[in-house]
């Protein structure tokens, strides 16, 4: 990953991690079932914006780079592979 991206997936992952520790607090407070689940929603919605950004690298330096050299096709297969998995 590029340095400005690295940090800023860096960054997201960090605010996901504090909002998870918020979470267990949360929890272990037996806080409002609802609040806790707009919470959950917001830190699924960070990790999904931090994976798309990786995503994103890959196929803009890691595929492009196998295409120019001739080993596009296991790129091509690990990048079917995620979306599958993302599409689940």
């Amino acid at each position: 990953m590029q340095y400005e991206d690295k940090t800023k997936a860096i960054n997201l992952l960090k605010t996901a991690r504090g909002q998870l520790a918020g979470i267990i607090k949360m929890v272990e407070d037996n806080r409002y079932c609802v609040d806790i689940s707009k919470q959950i929603l917001a830190v699924q919605a960070l990790l999904k914006k931090v994976n798309l950004g990786i995503i994103d690298q890959h196929i803009r330096h890691c595929v492009m780079e196998a295409f120019r050299e001739g080993n596009e096709d296991e790129k091509i297969t690990e990048v079917i592979e995620l979306i599958d998995k993302y599409a689940k």
